[in-house]
């Protein structure tokens, strides 16, 4: 079997990027590749947790090493080759690539959401750089188009956490909340969906969800405290770890973060996506959920009357569509 190197953001505990990690090694050792490695920003929690060899990503010296000794190169999932986050990091992910593509080694691009690509530079970087690779899949239909114009052929997927296996759940009734720190995050959305909460669910236990500690958590508190200025009296919970466990045993979610609606969708959990990326609107138009805009400017009544109406056998109808296509990816590896 293929000596295979991944590439991603992994390492920094961010819930979906994980997720996606711990599927696509999952998949790798079912179909005999053992021989992984990882480039992490903390090896020890990556060796660990995954059972696979790790390098720090930034040690350039060992990933060289381990691209020279390779069989194929993995690049994703997730939305690495974009340039909102800073420009600095779409150039390390392609120097990745590059990489993987001058030792003449097989490279992927797996399932990844690509751009927003807002600079010259970047639109170029990944139009020539992506046109070497042995094989490209997206997960949405805007990264495809953005490679079409680039005339960089490519396959579009659904999302990699369409493939994990949910367990039977034991609903307790309790209601989710995922935030993340973002540049459009602003006070009247905490307050309007704090005051939504308080109204509709005064007796229920509020599990507030930290995904990724440096993005979440002290948001997830500064709402916690929101909700206790309305009712001191609230029955509040951050929850940072057994995530997925956690989610299973909601009624309802509000959440932010893409992997967090997938996974509450995968469970039939009546979910409400708050709109900060394009990728989530995507994802909520397509499962017909409802949605907040991150200036809650919606008539949240109406909100509430959506999610309340949702049905589980919808939501399971739409998850159980989304069938993961390892098949060109198997070929190659």
């Amino acid at each position: 079997m293929a000596k295979v190197a991944i590439s991603g953001y992994y390492g920094f505990k961010n819930f979906g990027d994980e997720a996606i990690l711990n599927v696509l090694v999952n998949h790798l050792k079912n179909i005999g590749c053992n021989d992984i490695t990882v480039f992490s920003s903390d090896v020890a929690y990556t060796e660990k947790e995954y059972g696979v060899k790790a390098v720090k990503r930034f040690d350039i010296k060992n990933v060289i090493s381990v691209l020279k000794s390779t069989d194929v190169l993995i690049s994703g999932g997730g939305s690495l080759l974009q340039d909102v986050t800073s420009l600095k990091s779409l150039v390390y992910y392609s120097f990745i690539i590059a990489l993987g593509i001058l030792f003449n080694k097989k490279v992927i691009i797996f399932a990844q959401g690509i751009g927003p690509l807002n600079s010259y530079i970047s639109k170029l970087i990944v139009k020539n750089l992506l046109k070497y690779c042995t094989y490209v899949s997206v997960r949405d239909e805007n990264s495809l188009n953005i490679l079409k114009k680039f005339g960089v052929k490519a396959d579009l997927v659904c999302d990699p956490i369409y493939s994990i296996e949910v367990k039977d759940a034991q609903c307790d009734g309790s209601i989710g909340i995922q935030l993340r720190e973002f540049k459009t995050m602003n006070y009247n959305l905490l307050q309007k969906l704090a005051l939504l909460i308080i109204t509709k669910f005064p007796d229920r236990k509020i599990r507030i969800f930290s995904l990724q500690k440096t993005q979440d958590y002290e948001l997830s508190k500064k709402f916690e405290t929101i909700l206790k200025s309305f009712n001191s009296e609230i029955n509040t919970e951050i929850i940072e770890d057994d995530i997925i466990n956690n989610i299973s045993r909601l009624e309802y979610l509000f959440a932010m973060r893409f992997h967090a609606v997938l996974v509450a969708l995968k469970y039939g959990i009546k979910t409400c996506a708050i709109n900060y990326d394009i990728k989530v609107e995507k994802l909520a138009s397509d499962a017909n959920i409802p949605m907040i805009s991150m200036d809650a400017g919606e008539n949240l009544e109406d909100v509430y009357s959506r999610l309340v109406g949702l049905e589980h056998s919808n939501l399971s109808q739409f998850v159980n569509s989304k069938i993961f296509d390892w098949s060109n990816f198997d070929n190659l590896i």
